[in-house]
């Protein structure tokens, strides 16, 4: 884990509440550590880049603050979490493709805040992606959206005056994953509800450790157990992908931005005003067509829940990617934008709402990012949904969800027309693996199909392939049987991969089977409706195919309209 960055623009020292881990700045917002000497130091360096040129390209490391602290409010109201969704993806697509003209101004690194990357215990990280034939590597970014009610602006457009400086929620996270020839990008959403295992996370500022969850989660829990950087880890132990940044961003930022770029157009198929009887709702009223939304109007669309088909996080999530997409194409194809003075606001209002981790802490590592995003055509970029199923009121991860990881995993475009990595179909781990009698394994039957019952004993029957081929502590699970098309190894976290590819290599299964799920309690293969006989297994021909149940829409489809429910209209 890395050491958390001191900020090299001076602010004014912070008061202690006397709470313990609870610091507050006098400017009322997330306050800044500072030594002496810092601000010195910092407009000698920005001096010293200057003689050398680089002005042209971005000033150098900037300021660096730290994230609000508090305790969580007994109060809080569910209804008016203003969760936002992709006011992060906002940020970046902003800066992807806003120019260059406002990397001259040097006190936008002083914007910026910076919070540790991953606050789990390094040994369980998955392995970085790897290079493709052209050297090349895709990208991984997870963005937040966080409900704090930090400032008061933060707290007056949440609508929630009783959990002011309360413990923040992850309610809105998304992964962006930007392929390794950049020819696409890949937004995955993640329900606020969904049932995850959070790890160990540690705080840097204060060194309390947060232990594992022993019961599943919601995963917008994260953050509060230490900042951010749980967040990315428990992204990590879910999907098996290795993050490489994040960006967090405020409420107030979404509505700025809007503002700045004059709109940008949504379209609902009838009337709808999202507020019921009881009060619950974002207060959007729109009339049925396409209207370009702003400031505060802007909130309430990405904030709609009730109103919007079902009423489910699914439908808010899937108004915040028509959202995201019009955005894109509004800021690609309208001239205005390469104004200055508009690029000016832009770059202050996202700067200032972000928090990153050290290796984008800077407005020239921002830029760079930028010209990486710039780089994929509207056409190649798809947003999607984790693929889920309720459990009670949350949700949890389908097979489908696992799927849809791997593809993001191995740098397949979710277009359709992306090709697969070679280097995912061999890529053998770095952990090294236990003797087959050291083992431990779960076989379960997953034979069951829409049309055909499982294969009685089939567990069994595969265990004894696998004890005859020294793995003796395998053994079959009885439980019940499951539907799996394909047959696939699992493995919980990444300590047992290498033990998990050793039982597929026994069995002839390909290592793209092997796959890392936390629902799993250790090394588990399921025998697939592909095996429902014999001993030797013969893989099928591979299916990269974007599961429909992700919901995905394309950033270039246009003339879409979020369906209205027929009790919230006027």
């Amino acid at each position: 884990m890395g050491t958390r960055a001191r900020g090299k623009t001076a602010r004014p020292r912070l008061r202690h509440t006397g709470e313990p881990g609870r610091r507050h700045s006098p400017y009322g917002d997330e306050g800044h550590r500072v030594r002496p000497g810092d601000e010195s130091a910092a407009r000698a360096e920005s001096a010293q880049e200057a003689a050398r040129g680089t002005a042209a390209t971005g000033p150098v490391d900037g300021g660096h603050g730290r994230r609000p602290r508090g305790s969580r409010s007994a109060r809080r109201r569910r209804g008016h979490r203003a969760l936002r969704w992709s006011l992060t993806v906002l940020a970046v697509l902003i800066l992807g493709t806003a120019g260059a003209g406002y990397l001259y101004y040097q006190h936008l690194n002083g914007n910026i805040r910076k919070d540790d990357l991953n606050l789990g215990d390094e040994k369980d990280r998955p392995a970085e992606a790897e290079a493709n034939a052209a050297g090349q590597t895709p990208l991984n970014i997870l963005l937040i959206g966080s409900d704090a009610r930090d400032t008061r602006e933060n707290q007056k457009l949440g609508a929630a005056r009783d959990t002011f400086d309360g413990v923040p929620l992850a309610d809105v996270q998304m992964l962006l994953h930007l392929s390794a020839d950049r020819s696409n990008m890949s937004v995955v959403s993640v329900p606020r509800d969904t049932l995850v295992h959070i790890p160990k996370c540690t705080d840097p500022d204060d060194g309390k450790v947060y232990p594992a969850t022993v019961l599943p989660t919601a995963v917008n829990q994260s953050l509060g157990r230490g900042g951010p950087g749980c967040t990315v880890a428990t992204w990590e132990k879910l999907t098996g992908i290795h993050i490489d940044h994040f960006m967090k961003i405020d409420f107030a930022g979404v509505v700025s931005m809007a503002d700045a770029i004059g709109g940008v157009p949504v379209c609902v198929d009838a009337n709808i005003l999202s507020r019921d009887r009881q009060g619950h709702g974002s207060g959007l009223k729109l009339a049925k067509g396409t209207h370009p939304v702003k400031g505060k109007q802007a909130l309430q669309w990405l904030r709609t829940r009730y109103g919007f088909g079902d009423g489910s996080d699914l439908m808010r999530a899937r108004a915040q990617h028509m959202y995201m997409n019009a955005m894109v194409r509004r800021l690609r194809e309208n001239a205005t934008l390469t104004n200055p003075g508009k690029l000016r606001s832009l770059a202050e209002t996202a700067t200032g709402a972000l928090t990153v981790d050290d290796g984008l802490g800077t407005v020239k590592k921002l830029y760079d990012l930028a010209t990486e995003l710039r780089r994929v055509p509207t056409k190649g970029i798809t947003m999607t949904t984790m693929p889920n199923r309720y459990a009670g009121a949350r949700v949890k991860p389908t097979e489908d969800a696992f799927t849809l990881f791997r593809l993001v995993r191995e740098d397949i475009a979710l277009t359709g027309k992306g090709k697969h990595s070679k280097a995912a179909e061999t890529r053998v781990s770095d952990d090294p693996a236990a003797d087959e009698d050291e083992i431990v394994v779960r076989v379960r039957n997953g034979t069951r199909t829409d049309t055909l019952a499982p294969v009685g004993g089939r567990a069994s029957e595969v265990t004894r392939v696998l004890t005859g081929k020294g793995f003796t502590k395998a053994k079959a699970d009885t439980s019940g049987a499951l539907a799996e098309a394909t047959t696939a190894v699992r493995y919980p976290d990444a300590a047992l991969e290498g033990d998990a590819q050793r039982v597929a290599r026994s069995l002839g299964i390909p290592l793209r089977a092997v796959t890392r799920s936390p629902s799993v309690p250790g090394v588990t293969l399921i025998v697939g409706a592909d095996w429902r006989s014999g001993t030797t297994y013969e893989a099928p021909k591979r299916d990269d195919g974007l599961p429909s149940s992700a919901d995905a829409l394309n950033a270039a489809e246009k003339g879409k309209c979020m369906p209205v429910n027929p009790d919230y209209t006027w």
